[in-house]
């Protein structure tokens, strides 16, 4: 019996013969040329990639790339030939490599639960409230986590080219998916669907210290007139700005109106043991090792990144984690001493 072959797959793929003109021409680059291209059909047949992803992935021009693989282009073939090389050669050097372990799924910490019931009271009183906590301790796997699990709930990150009222709001109303051009109407329409939900909504504004004054104010404007939950999250700075001395009526509107301030700065000795434990290490030694990680700044974030590339390390020689693998991804990673 015939094995089934699925032609569909083969589509667009067949590889004529050469023109006259493009023989005389590369009489030097034919043979490379040949290999080249019979390697990347065969890449692109086994990936199920038409044409178009070729170009995309290779960076060749359409139109370049169609006379190359039908054996027509006239211009300079080596040039060509050698681009394309190289990118099979990517494809190959990247499918030999080990695959990227991936991050356990959502960890329920202690500093998670922490999170959580302070954007719940943030959405169930329509209050603002601040989480300030260390870098890498999950806040915004947890703000994802809520929104994922929460109706209602609206998550935006601010970065220092959205910092500002208009970068801000042009951020906010792709999160809402709000389509307003008009500057003017803008913060209308997304004070409008943010009261329009009812029940209860929850703006979760990410990366908070990125914000200018102004911003933040607007943020107020938004919990005040619409009765939707604001939860700034962030770094310690975006709350010393009101914990200093600061003058002005904003700032006095904006410090009273926090009904909850949510801030730790060094992590749980439990939550680095939570995480440990959810990459599936038991070692003592390697969770000695681990928890020590976990202590310096970016905390379970350090363990994390750690444990990715000491995986890849014991995969490739198809074992299991040992001391010696975190210790060597550790240096590799090269960010600060063990000791």
């Amino acid at each position: 019996m015939n094995k089934h072959v699925d032609t569909s797959r083969l589509s667009g793929w067949e590889q004529p013969e050469p023109t006259t003109d493009f023989i005389s021409k590369h009489l030097d680059e034919i043979d490379t040329w040949r290999s080249v291209r019979e390697q990347v059909a065969e890449i692109a047949i086994a990936n199920s990639w038409n044409k178009a992803e070729v170009t995309r992935r290779s960076g060749m021009k359409e139109g370049t790339f169609s006379q190359w693989f039908s054996g027509t282009y006239l211009g300079r073939l080596d040039n060509m030939n050698r681009q394309m090389r190289q990118w099979v050669d990517a494809v190959f050097e990247a499918a030999a490599m080990p695959a990227i372990p991936t991050s356990p799924a959502f960890v329920k910490t202690r500093i998670s639960n922490e999170i959580t019931k302070t954007l719940q009271w943030a959405q169930m009183t329509a209050d603002l409230v601040m989480i300030t906590v260390g870098a890498g301790f999950g806040k915004t796997a947890t703000c994802r986590h809520y929104r994922a699990t929460h109706p209602h709930v609206f998550h935006a990150t601010i970065s220092p080219h959205t910092k500002t009222v208009h970068g801000m709001l042009v951020e906010l109303a792709a999160e809402l998916q709000i389509h307003e051009n008009n500057p003017a109407k803008l913060t209308r329409a997304i004070g409008a669907r943010l009261e329009r939900i009812g029940g209860g909504s929850l703006l979760i504004i990410d990366e908070a210290q990125n914000l200018v004054d102004d911003a933040i104010n607007q943020l107020r404007h938004f919990s005040d007139i619409n009765q939707c939950g604001i939860a700034l999250v962030g770094n310690e700075e975006v709350y010393s700005r009101f914990a200093a001395q600061r003058n002005g009526k904003s700032y006095a509107q904006l410090k009273r109106r926090i009904g909850k301030h949510l801030k730790r700065q060094k992590p749980y000795a439990e939550d680095i043991a939570a995480y440990i434990a959810a990459w599936g290490v038991s070692d003592p030694e390697c969770v000695r090792l681990l928890t020590g990680i976990g202590l310096k700044g970016g905390a379970l974030g350090q363990i994390d990144k750690t444990m990715k590339l000491a995986s890849m390390i014991a995969l490739s020689e198809d074992r299991s984690v040992t001391v010696k693998d975190v210790q060597d991804a550790w240096r590799n990673r090269d960010v600060e001493d063990l000791g």
